[in-house]
């Protein structure tokens, strides 16, 4: 899911953008800076070294770093709250004077600072991190003259769609945190059988990829048909990986998504890249590759 939270942002961040007028490339840009917004809540992975040194350093072992771990990701970063506020500081960080800069550098104190007290030393460091992340990603979007209402757009195009992306495959976030009110209780289950739910969730994140590469390749004035080649249809295959490995779920899926991932490399080309179009073949045809995969994969479990 870290990759199907930027590439919805990007997809839905380029439409938009396309739709009110802009050209493609800029359609685009725009659709990439949302993009990083939207990839910035998972920095949040920094917690467990954090954790280790603070509060955990005698637990030096896998199952102490993710327990450490744990305490924090898909916490304060993924508040929509929180999200809202960095958006605003994201927007007047790019307007690039020196008050509305100080009025930016506030609000991400002030929220280091809150969660800090809410959550512990080690939330705090996170959230830091956090906002200096979204800055960063502000002024990037500045540099390449991104209106100040516009960064504000994208950010909150960004930061408040991550949470919702996590609901199939995790624990719900705490979407009004530091408030202790609750909109979403439980993972959101696809379907009572747990394999089925993993399917499901990965036909999500599939068609969240598809959306992001359809975005690119109109934009860039291409069809997805004519960049599909025949041999992705060795995707079919995968169906026989039913009978010689175990059956994925949410919480043993490694095996599932390694593999069928590598079929991927189907989209290779067969010479050396010659010009603009062939990357694209490569990224059309691998995701086609594994997107038939999966589907063989879920009909032969479906089958049994």
């Amino acid at each position: 899911m870290f990759v199907g939270h930027a590439l919805l942002a990007f997809a839905l961040g380029a439409l938009a953008a396309w739709w009110l007028g802009l050209s493609r490339e800029r359609a685009v840009q725009l659709g990439v800076i949302a993009g990083l917004f939207a990839a910035v809540p998972d920095v949040d992975i920094v917690y467990a070294p954090f954790g280790l040194l603070v509060g955990a350093a005698e637990n030096l072992t896998a199952d102490g770093f993710w327990e450490t771990a744990n305490v924090v990701h898909r916490g304060p970063t993924h508040s929509l709250l929180l999200g809202a506020a960095l958006a605003a500081a994201a927007g007047l960080w790019a307007s690039n004077s020196r008050a509305t800069r100080i009025g930016s550098l506030s609000i991400g104190a002030v929220l280091t600072v809150l969660t800090g007290a809410v959550s512990g030393p080690i939330a705090g460091l996170v959230m830091l991190v956090f906002v200096l992340a979204v800055l960063g990603v502000a002024t990037v979007a500045q540099s390449r003259d991104v209106s100040p209402r516009t960064v504000t757009g994208l950010a909150l195009l960004g930061l408040l769609t991550h949470p919702f992306g996590d609901l199939f495959t995790g624990g719900p976030p705490p979407f009004f945190y530091p408030f202790d009110v609750t909109l979403v209780a439980e993972r959101v289950m696809l379907h009572p059988d747990p394999t089925t739910h993993l399917l499901a969730a990965f036909a999500i994140e599939l068609a969240t990829v598809w959306l992001a590469v359809w975005t690119y390749v109109h934009l860039r004035g291409y069809t997805l048909t004519g960049l599909v080649r025949p041999r992705a249809a060795l995707g079919l295959g995968y169906a026989a990986a039913i009978l010689f490995m175990p059956a994925p779920t949410l919480e043993q899926s490694a095996h599932f998504v390694f593999s069928v991932l590598a079929l991927g490399v189907v989209g290779a080309p067969t010479r050396p890249f010659s010009d603009g179009v062939d990357w694209l073949e490569t990224v059309v045809t691998g995701l086609a590759a594994v997107s038939i995969a999966a589907l063989a994969y879920a009909m032969a479990y479906g089958a049994i």
